[in-house]
């Protein structure tokens, strides 16, 4: 039979209760967002705790990617509330969610091959220097000097900031990419399938990444399909299903079969819903 050891089920949301007393850093409460006819999020709960790595799971169709664009200002929730740090947000747009300390690095990366690293990393917000009080110009030494301490002293990465970005690998791209949302000195980074279509070197040079994130105190937010990665990086995981949500379970008390059941049957297992009940009285 299977079972959760030490999960505690919220009865009212179903959602793993947090081991401390400490508020979570980020709460979504009962979101909704319809799309037309759509119900793209049905009452989605979502809690993120300060320091870990938290992985959203579900097939495509779940609601991942709405939840998300919903906490970083794309998308307007329908219902719902959200709170940062415990106090209530309205999060209205990308700036909105910055100023929350929210980065977000998107699958894509949106990075400008023919751009330098140090340019893609300051894309939109290069630094400048006056010229003869007349006008302002691109400040490329500092610029360059900047880049390399993030990428060195933050990440733990040697790369040339004058490189064009077109000549790097996938990994070294993300590892851009992650430098660009650390500008914001943000304290969540949500990551959308980091190492989707990647090497196996850049996969693990990605996965060392994300835990230099944790290490430095922040809080990540990884949406995967990937099974094995969420496992081998998160501290707790989110499975959604056509928009609902399934359950939040700390990861070292699940197995892999138990996760895929969540996401395949839309449901947390029975014998694992009273096996928590049952730990928890």
């Amino acid at each position: 039979m299977d079972f959760y050891p030490g999960i505690v089920i919220d009865s009212l949301s179903s959602r793993v209760m947090a081991e401390t007393d400490e508020e979570p850093l980020v709460e979504m409460i009962g979101i909704e967002k319809r799309f037309g006819r759509v119900n793209a999020l049905a009452g989605v709960d979502l809690d993120l705790e300060r320091n870990e790595i938290h992985g959203l799971l579900g097939d495509n169709g779940s609601g991942k990617s709405t939840l998300v664009k919903t906490l970083v200002g794309v998308h307007a929730p329908d219902a719902g509330e959200i709170f940062i740090r415990g106090e209530r947000a309205r999060i209205r747009s990308p700036t909105d969610a910055r100023e929350h300390g929210i980065a977000t690095v998107y699958q894509d990366l949106a990075l400008v091959g023919e751009l330098t690293v140090a340019a893609n990393i300051f894309l939109g917000r290069n630094p400048t220097r006056r010229v003869g009080y007349l006008f302002d110009v691109i400040d490329w030494k500092t610029m360059n000097e900047r880049a390399r301490q993030i990428l060195e002293d933050r990440l733990n990465i040697e790369l040339d900031p004058t490189q064009r970005v077109e000549f790097l690998s996938g990994g070294e791209r993300q590892a851009i990419a992650i430098a660009r949302a650390l500008i914001t000195e943000p304290d969540i980074v949500i990551m959308d399938e980091p190492t989707s279509a990647l090497s196996a070197d850049s996969v693990s040079r990605v996965h060392e990444l994300i835990r230099t994130l944790k290490r430095e105190g922040l809080t990540v937010l990884i949406i995967s399909h990937n099974i094995d990665e969420v496992f081998s990086l998160t501290d707790r995981l989110t499975v959604l299903d056509n928009g609902n949500l399934v359950g939040t379970v700390r990861t070292a008390d699940v197995t892999n079969d138990q996760v895929l059941r969540m996401i395949i049957e839309g449901k947390m297992p029975e014998e694992a819903v009273e096996g928590a009940s049952a730990a928890s009285s």
